[in-house]
């Protein structure tokens, strides 16, 4: 599956659902936890539940939901009301590390067989830097999980939790922790082989703002972005696609190395290339081909 742009829709409005039906986005997460108050969760997980089935078969998306915290006894009502028939994955939010990602897919074993799906269906998605404990238990990743399809990060909750004001310096860039969050997001998804997601861009009027973050963000490596608006699909789905001039590099070097299988370094165009540059240029190929 594509994992370029991860919009959310809050699970409880039906307007906005509506308008989602045919988005851009790689992934709807459908979400039942921040943006949905207390009172309407009940509300939120029926409609989530019916949407994905509703429009199983019938989108260009992947859909997910968002359910909320396992601090929180609502995310086992939140599993229990929307796993089934087009659920494509699940987005675990201030998860603690890898054992709370093994406890997800525990209740899913149970749940999938309920609902008649295959075991393993569901995919995770966990947003991995939301709480100090989080943030010591970031090794665990490289253990993985055979649902594991990525690991996101964030600093609002973050930053809650350790008692900043804000996560911001005086200039507006990100403070020391959160560079580290993000970091730590990119080497545990490395560690684990698992999807890098970047955090939101939360100015979604800023689309200047927001092309020149994602052009820095997939030079980093990651691989796609959370979006809170439509309107961030079309440029985050632009910006981590490789473009015709990426392509074509990759597939030189590429060729270049299948052309000299003995060598660790090849010259393209008085550039020197070895191998880590190959596995750059096969992955670049393999996400034109996702």
């Amino acid at each position: 599956m594509k994992t370029r742009s991860f919009l959310f829709v809050p699970a409880d409005s039906e307007k906005k659902l509506d308008k989602a039906r045919d988005s851009a986005a790689d992934v709807l997460i459908l979400d039942l936890e921040d943006s949905v108050a207390a009172a309407r969760k009940p509300i939120a997980r029926e409609q989530a539940a019916g949407y994905l089935r509703e429009t199983a078969g019938r989108r260009s998306w992947s859909g997910f939901v968002r359910i909320n915290p396992f601090s929180d006894s609502a995310a086992i009502a939140d599993l229990a009301s929307v796993v089934g028939p087009g659920l494509d994955g699940v987005v675990l939010p201030k998860a603690d590390g890898i054992e709370d990602v093994i406890r997800l897919g525990h209740c899913l074993d149970v749940l999938e067989a309920r609902s008649g799906l295959v075991r393993g269906a569901v995919r995770i998605l966990v947003v991995a830097t939301e709480t100090s404990a989080a943030m010591l238990n970031m090794t665990g990743y490289q253990r993985s999980h055979p649902r594991l399809l990525g690991l996101t990060w964030g600093a609002e909750d973050l930053s809650a939790a350790l008692g900043a004001e804000t996560n911001r310096e005086a200039d507006g860039a990100l403070s020391h922790p959160y560079l580290i969050a993000r970091s730590m997001c990119l080497v545990a998804s490395a560690a684990a082989a698992v999807a890098p997601i970047d955090t939101l861009f939360s100015d979604f009027r800023d689309e200047k703002g927001l092309e020149d973050d994602c052009i820095a963000s997939r030079r980093r490596g990651f691989v796609g972005r959370i979006a809170i608006h439509p309107a961030q699909v079309e440029t985050i789905n632009r910006c981590y696609a490789p473009s015709g001039a990426d392509l074509a590099h990759a597939r030189a070097v590429v060729d270049a190395f299948e052309s000299n299988p003995e060598a660790g370094t090849v010259g393209i165009d008085g550039r020197m290339y070895d191998r880590p540059h190959l596995v750059q240029a096969l992955r670049t190929l393999a996400s034109a081909s996702t």
